[in-house]
């Protein structure tokens, strides 16, 4: 299971308005080779499905993984932080060991 933060969901939907996506767009979440920590997160608003996709729906937004991403995030939480401190979308994931300063890679 992917779960999404109820801040994470309603930037999410304030962010498809703003880039003019319909109601079929979803948020696309993969994992990279890449990063101070050796994986990073990639996200990326997406219509179309592939073959072995995973369908997540948190706070009425969905969210989709590719099965090999699915291996490193499987359990993570989509969070959003806003404000003067705030750190935008903030990845709670379970699976990593180790990440870096910035939030944007991991290590498992």
């Amino acid at each position: 299971m992917i779960n999404i933060s109820p801040e994470a969901a309603q930037k999410l939907a304030s962010l498809k308005k703003d880039e003019g996506k319909d109601d079929s767009a979803f948020l696309r979440v993969e994992v990279k080779k890449g990063g101070c920590s050796g994986l990073s997160y990639k996200m990326d608003f997406d219509n179309a499905s592939r073959d072995g996709d995973k369908t997540f729906e948190s706070h009425g937004q969905k969210v989709v993984v590719d099965p090999q991403s699915m291996l490193y995030i499987l359990g993570m939480t989509l969070e959003y932080s806003g404000g003067l401190n705030g750190k935008g979308f903030v990845f709670n994931n379970p699976n990593a060991s180790k990440n870096c300063g910035c939030g944007s890679s991991f290590n498992v």
